[in-house]
Formats: structure tokens, sequence, C-alpha cells
């Protein structure tokens, strides 16, 4: 809960038992303390701004006034027997208390603070690619459009107010909440979170340039569903470049308004797995025929941002990023159908120098031509995802093999450094920001038997060792063999010569 919902909820609370008792109502000093409630919840409503889990405390303060006031203005017309007087007072308790639950299971959480020496900032592109058709809308004219979220090493503005964690929560958290088949509002909680960035801060002068990243997130998400991720790597001095891949992403908003909705897990299914097992009678989209399935489109997404990238660098409209962008040291991360997409864009591009992919199977492509860039595969023993699948559902033995056949495959064929870490205990949605959005995720099966914060600590410890080593020419020790700080995460590794560093 938010500082002021507490000290509403404690406020109702202590206005309810003054309205309750009549020795306390008998006193001026604890019958003042009434009206302080719906003031509260005024000053509640415009600092920290309203949400639905308080509106049972929004009630009840609004009602203990009233009933305050008939008390001070005429106390003989407020009699009642002790039954209404009991019952109103058990229900007052119920409303506080279902305030004080709501908001505890859907809170307005806080990320950690980033632990490198760089403050976050933001800014976000509209991109347009008019070389490619737009498969995910019907409009036979339309192209390809992406939206961008950069963030990037920036000067600290400790007073600065922080960016929302996600930009368009009013139309992106309904959509999440309609593809799990929840009520719209299930997380509009989101909407009132905010990262640690600051929007549009100037680039922090450490360096004349910083290596990019781009994030790709899994089906169903939003380009700042790692956000515990992207801030860490970005307090160490990379820029992180998040995708909403129309089509992907629970919904993609534009500019101008209009929205481009995920498909369902049952409409886009068949054109992912085309992708990972190739049949003969392949779908089609749009009419066209996809043999290949729909990942190596969602990977082009990847060498389009690269190319607008390298614009920007020449002149960005933002004024940020103009010549601060060292693409030469380009990687790319990305977890489920984000990680598949990373990686069959690293078999595409070698403009992209490293590979960190988490927990998904690679596709058909990946798995017969191999990668040639640095590559760390992350996921988890077949164990874990055994007891995921009895906790939460998903995850049938092909899959399960599927995953970890095809992940040491292609790391086992690599030609140079490679690492495989598997980390026993983590459950799929345990690689994003999941975990945070309540503390019931563990109980509805969406945790492991890891502690989600320890979890994205050991993400954060890998991924910037990873990164170090393969765009900076560093040599982190927690890449050499097995952690006594991360003695669960289980490394295998084969070394080739660390990328040089660059001026």
């Amino acid at each position: 809960m938010r500082p002021l919902e507490i000290l509403l909820s404690a406020v109702n609370l202590l206005a309810l038992t003054i309205v309750a008792i009549p020795r306390l109502r008998a006193s001026r000093l604890t019958g003042f303390a009434v009206p302080v409630a719906p003031l509260l919840a005024v000053t509640q409503v415009l600092v920290e701004s309203p949400r639905w889990q308080m509106v049972p405390a929004y009630v009840l303060s609004a009602i203990l006034l009233l009933v305050w006031l008939a008390r001070t203005v005429r106390p003989s017309a407020v009699r009642g027997n002790r039954l209404v007087a009991g019952s109103g007072a058990g229900l007052g308790v119920l409303a506080a208390l279902a305030s004080v639950l709501l908001a505890t299971v859907m809170p307005v959480f806080r990320f950690p603070e980033p632990t490198g020496p760089y403050a976050v900032g933001t800014t976000t592109y509209h991109w347009v690619d008019s070389s490619r058709p737009e498969l995910f809308t019907n409009a036979p004219d339309d192209r390809r459009e992406l939206m961008a979220q950069i963030w990037y090493p920036a000067e600290p503005r400790p007073s600065a107010p922080r960016a929302p964690y996600i930009e368009d929560a009013e139309a992106v958290a309904p959509a999440i909440a309609r593809l799990f088949g929840l009520p719209e509002l299930a997380f509009s909680q989101l909407g009132h979170v905010t990262g640690n960035a600051v929007a549009s801060a100037r680039m922090a002068a450490g360096r004349p340039r910083y290596p990019v990243l781009i994030s790709l997130t899994g089906l169903h998400g939003f380009r700042a569903a790692s956000t515990f991720q992207i801030q860490e790597l970005v307090s160490h001095g990379y820029v992180v470049v998040g995708l909403d891949q129309p089509g992907a992403a629970a919904m993609t908003r534009f500019p101008d308004g209009r929205q481009i909705p995920a498909w369902s897990r049952d409409e886009i299914y068949p054109l992912i797995s085309q992708s990972w097992t190739p049949r003969p009678d392949a779908p089609a989209l749009r009419g066209k025929a996809l043999p290949d399935g729909i990942i190596p489109y969602f990977a082009q997404d990847v060498g389009f941002a690269l190319d607008r990238l390298a614009t920007l660098n020449e002149a960005d409209p933002h004024g940020i990023l103009t010549g601060r962008l060292d693409l030469e040291r380009a990687g790319v991360f990305g977890i489920s159908l984000g990680g598949a997409t990373a990686a069959e864009a690293c078999a595409n591009d070698q403009r992209i120098k490293a590979c960190f992919i988490m927990d998904v199977q690679m596709t058909a492509n990946v798995v017969r031509a191999g990668l040639r860039q640095p590559v760390m595969f992350m996921t988890r023993d077949a164990a874990t995802f055994r007891l995921e699948r009895e906790r939460g559902g998903g995850w049938p033995e092909e899959e399960i093999s599927g995953t970890i056949d095809t992940m040491t495959d292609v790391y086992g064929r690599l030609p140079g450094a490679g690492y495989y870490v598997e980390v026993p205990g983590l459950f799929h949605a345990d690689f994003t920001d999941a975990p945070l959005f309540s503390p019931l995720t563990g109980q509805l099966g969406l945790n492991g038997t890891l502690d989600p914060q320890r979890g994205h600590d050991i993400i954060n410890a890998y991924s910037l060792a990873f990164f170090d080593a393969h765009l900076l020419g560093r040599s982190p020790s927690l890449l050499k063999g097995p952690s006594s700080r991360f003695p669960e995460a289980r490394l295998r590794h084969h070394q080739g010569a660390p990328s040089p560093a660059k001026p």
C-alpha cells in the first residue's frame, strides 16, 4: 500500500471506533478526529491518485462523516438500537479491511534501486517500416509499425518525478487482463506504478558512447515487462531498447490513438509452433504462407530497430541520443517468445554481437544453422518445468524437452564463447516483473521455489556479466565457474576470447 493509503485505512478504523463507542464520542478531542478521514481520502486521491481497490475506504470515510455530522447537528435524531449500531460498525470494519486486503494483494509496488553508478532516463519513439506489410491488421496497405522505448544512462535528477512503469497502462493493463480471462480492472494498479527512470533526462556524460541492447518480451507481454533487468543494465552503462511488437505485445498503441491488440494464444500459437516444428501444411496470414512460421517476421523487427537506431545516432529528434550510441557493440536479450525472436535475429544479423536467451525453444532455423556470436542461455531443469506444470498448468513434455534439447544443442555447437545457465526453482514468470504484481502470484502457481527477488538478482548478475564480457571486453569472475555468490545457478561454459574493449 502507498503511504497515504495506509494512513487513510488507519484513520478510518480510528474514526469508526470513535463513532461506535459512546465514551469516545463524548470527548471533543476524539470527536474531531472523524472528519479527518474524508479530508485524508480527498488528499490521497489528489496526491497519489485514486484506484478502485480503495473504494471501500472512500465510501467508509464519507459515511463516517455523515454520521458524525448528524450526531453533531441533531444528536437526538441518530438514536438507533444496539443491533443496528453493531451491524453498522461490523460493516464498517469489513469495508476498512476490504480496502487493506485489496490494496495489499494488488499493490502499487516499487522497483529496487539499480545497483550501477548511472541514473536512468527514458524516451519513446514511433517507427514505421515502409518496406514491410503489417500482418496483424486487416488493411492491405498497412505497414509494419513499432513502439520503441529507450532507457539510457542519465545524469542524476533525484527530485525529478519518475516515469510511469507502463506509458500506455490504460490500454495495456486491460488488454493483459482480457488475454488471461480476467476482469479488465484486474491489473489497473499497474497504471500507478513508476520505475526508476526519469523521462527525457540528460544522457550521462560518463562515456562518449554506450553499447546498445534490444529487449524482447514474451507473448502477450509489453515493452517494459522486464524493467527489473532493463534498469539494472542501464545503471551499469547500457542503452536498452524495448519493443512493442504488434501481434505479440498485449496491446500496441500508437501516438495517434490507433491500437493493435495481441492475437489470442489459440490464434497465434500455430504460427509460432510452425517456427519450431515446421509442418508441410504451413499456416498462412493475410494470404501469405509462412513455412517458417511467424518468428522470422518478428525477428525482422530487430534488424529494422538497428537501422532506426543508426538514424537516431545521426540525428535524434528528441535531442538526447545523437552521437551517443555505440552500435558496433550491439546485443539482444529476450524471454520466451522474445528469446526465440532474439536467437532468430542473431542468426540472421551479424550486427548483433552478443545474444542472451531465456527459457524458450529455438526455432528450426537456429537449430539447423546454429549461432556464431557469443551466446548465454538461461533456463531451469526439467523437474522445475514439471513442478510449474503441476502448480499452474502448461508445459507438456514435448515443450519441456523441446526447450531444453534445442537450447543445449545450439549451445553445444557454438564456435566461440557459450554459456548455459540452469537455475532450478525458477518458473517462467520469474524471468519477468510478474512476481512483483501481487504477493499472491506464488499461491497462483506463477512463482517457483526460489525467492523471486533472488531469481531477479541471479538473472541481473549473469546478464550483466555476459554483456560486460562480450561487448566491453571485461573478464567477470562470475563466468569462469561455480559461484559462491549464486550457488543455485549451474553454469556450463566454453570460453572463446573476450571481445576487445573499444574506446
